[in-house]
């Protein structure tokens, strides 16, 4: 375990893998809550009008986005706040859009069958060998 600091509160603690300290983990799923019930009775509510009716700051809703747990807005529109790492289109939520989702997806299926056809064929070398 390592001593961290704490992105959002900046208060050092042991992490297990999150950047995010326990105390914080949890306001954040508190302000998700608030904020995921104001968007859906607020459906076209942008970053700005969500963060002044909540209460909760722009930093955590950002935070919910790109984890994927909300979504502002349509596709068309993007909010503006959120862009694709790696092509830049605007997105509603998380880190990529569908077209960059779909080529890491195609490429990873394709990593998979040959890693899977080297197995296959070191297999069968291995038993010629021993057939031997």
């Amino acid at each position: 375990m390592n001593i961290i600091q704490c992105q959002f509160c900046k208060k050092p603690f042991q992490s297990i893998g999150r950047r995010i300290c326990p105390d914080c983990l949890e306001q954040i799923d508190k302000d998700f809550l608030v904020v995921r019930d104001y968007i859906y009775n607020n459906k076209r509510a942008d970053i700005d009008t969500v963060t002044e009716e909540t209460g909760v700051t722009k930093q955590i809703i950002l935070h919910l986005l790109k984890e994927g747990r909300l979504t502002l807005g349509d596709d068309t529109e993007g909010g503006g706040v959120l862009f694709c790492e790696a092509c830049r289109k605007p997105i509603t939520s998380g880190k990529l859009c569908k077209d960059c989702k779909d080529k890491v997806a195609n490429t990873m299926q394709k990593n998979i069958e040959t890693y899977k056809s080297r197995a296959n064929d070191n297999f069968k070398s291995s038993a010629k060998l021993n057939n031997k």
